[in-house]
């Protein structure tokens, strides 16, 4: 077997076999296939697709490439994924909350990448807090509290590793099948039996149509299934940020307050309608209506929030810190040298805030990263005072920025904020609800 006979077949729009595409991941593994060849392969793929055996077979040999989770009873372990978005720290308090209702959640997530801000660079806004654990570390903490949120081991997916810079240097990072196999296998490696997916839509999503969205969620939820994964997906809408909340710290200031009851409701939505999908999945609720009840009831009761404060003990955090950023949250971004205010040049019913200028706005001013070796500043965000359907008066403030530099706020900032003479609809931002 020769790669450059697969590159071949795979550019005249055929169909690999299972066999070749182990060869080509044992080789890509192994080192002893060429940059260029692996950037020839992915835009092949890229440019004519893959069979649904093709993306299934691929996502089994990834997941098989390195290090898998075996846990007993895996009924209970679950895990969610997000395609990302502005201000979507959903995952941090749903973790808990999840672990809180009896399930276990052994999160193995990301760091953010131009626009899109990372669980794992907002988790680590908070001092002591270590993202990189051993499977030894992981079994440990999932044992004793029932979740953990960490970055990807040395020892799980080294073919994902590999294949996911090539994908950024050709970019084909665009492909359904690629997305598809990368996600699932990493979700597969956690041994999990339970998966919910939020695919975002909108001019600050991955995904810009509906159209889109539900092709990438249908492939994924497919592929998760018939890998032995319960998987649905819920379409929900990214033109506007999520919560009143984004940038590092700010982002787990307002997962705090979410786990104590206190949080902006599109949030606390999403993470009850997710939450109660993988009570559902899992089998430990059979109705929805007990599933959203019992996830409401751990983030007014306490319970959710001291699943959080055991977790990031567990994952280095001091004991008295812990315990202070729980009872005030604002302790994490008390060193910020300079909060700015902005305020509305009219007055109107909030029809529109654009979350990609606000994201943009971050990336700039040095609390986001254009590449992954990037170093990220975690005070850097915007708080809004506002959201969509309220009332503004004239030269009220709708927006506090932070920030630790000295900067002009860009009039394109200012202007993110669309008013409307009269009173709008404000939709729910579940558009769709994708199941096997």
């Amino acid at each position: 077997m020769r790669i450059q006979d697969l590159i071949a077949k795979k550019r005249d729009a055929k169909i690999l076999t299972n066999s070749e595409l182990k060869y080509v991941v044992t080789e890509i593994c192994e080192g002893t296939i060429q940059q260029e060849q692996i950037g020839a392969l992915l835009m092949a793929i890229y440019l004519n697709g893959m069979s649904t055996n093709e993306t299934i077979s691929l996502t089994e040999i990834m997941k098989d490439s390195g290090f898998i989770f075996k846990w007993e009873n895996n009924e209970k372990f679950v895990d969610k994924h997000s395609t990302g978005g502005v201000g979507d720290k959903i995952s941090i308090p749903l973790t808990p909350a999840l672990a809180a209702c009896g399930l276990k959640v052994p999160m193995i997530a990301g760091r953010g990448l131009e626009h899109t801000g990372g669980t794992i660079d907002k988790l680590e806004s908070i001092k002591g807090f270590n993202t990189r654990l051993s499977p030894i570390q992981i079994k440990k903490i999932i044992d004793n509290v029932g979740c953990v949120i960490t970055t990807q081991t040395e020892e799980m997916i080294p073919a994902d590793r590999i294949l996911y810079s090539s994908r950024d240097l050709t970019s084909t990072v665009a492909s359904i099948p690629l997305i598809t196999a990368s996600i699932i296998s990493k979700k597969a490696a956690e041994g999990i039996s339970s998966l919910v997916l939020d695919i975002k839509v909108g001019s600050a999503a991955f995904m810009k149509d509906i159209e889109s969205a539900e092709i990438l969620a249908k492939c994924m939820v497919e592929t998760g299934n018939l890998m032995g994964i319960k998987t649905s997906a819920l379409l929900t809408e990214m033109n506007n940020p999520l919560g009143y909340m984004s940038g590092n710290a700010l982002e787990i200031i307002e997962s705090i307050r979410i786990l104590k009851g206190q949080g902006p409701q599109d949030c606390i939505s999403l993470i009850i309608n997710q939450g109660a999908e993988l009570l559902l999945l899992s089998g430990i609720k059979n109705n929805h209506d007990d599933a959203r009840k019992a996830i409401k009831n751990v983030l007014n009761n306490g319970k959710a929030l001291e699943k959080f404060k055991e977790m990031i003990i567990c994952q280095g955090v001091d004991k008295e810190l812990a315990k202070k950023i729980c009872l005030e949250p604002n302790l994490l971004i008390e060193n910020c040298k300079f909060k700015s205010k902005i305020y509305s040049k009219n007055s109107g019913f909030i029809s529109s805030i654009d979350a990609m200028v606000v994201a943009q706005f971050i990336l700039e001013n040095g609390g986001g990263r254009r590449f992954m070796e990037e170093e990220i500043n975690h005070n850097v965000g915007v708080e809004l005072h506002v959201k969509l359907g309220d009332f503004l008066d004239k030269n009220e403030p709708w927006a506090t920025i932070y920030h630790d530099s000295e900067l002009n706020i860009s009039e394109q900032l200012v202007n993110c904020l669309q008013l409307s003479e009269k009173e709008i609809e404000v939709k729910n931002r579940i558009i769709k609800k994708i199941i096997y």
